[in-house]
């Protein structure tokens, strides 16, 4: 399973979301980036910054 956590993108949120794969995380997190975070651009660069805090859930500590 994989993980990620929306504070360690954006300090203070405790938003997490968990699926078999990260595509399928990439398009949750943009959602909750638009819906919660007022987000109405979602460039190549934040998806990016998504992917690499997109972690193994067994590893997460």
């Amino acid at each position: 399973m994989r993980l990620f956590e929306c504070g360690s993108l954006v300090p203070g949120c405790e938003w997490h979301t968990r699926a078999d794969n990260d595509a399928e995380i990439v398009r949750r997190v943009v959602e909750h980036m638009r819906v919660t975070h007022g987000e109405t651009t979602i460039r190549e660069n934040m998806i990016n910054n998504i992917k690499v805090r997109i972690v193994d859930e067994s590893k997460a500590a």
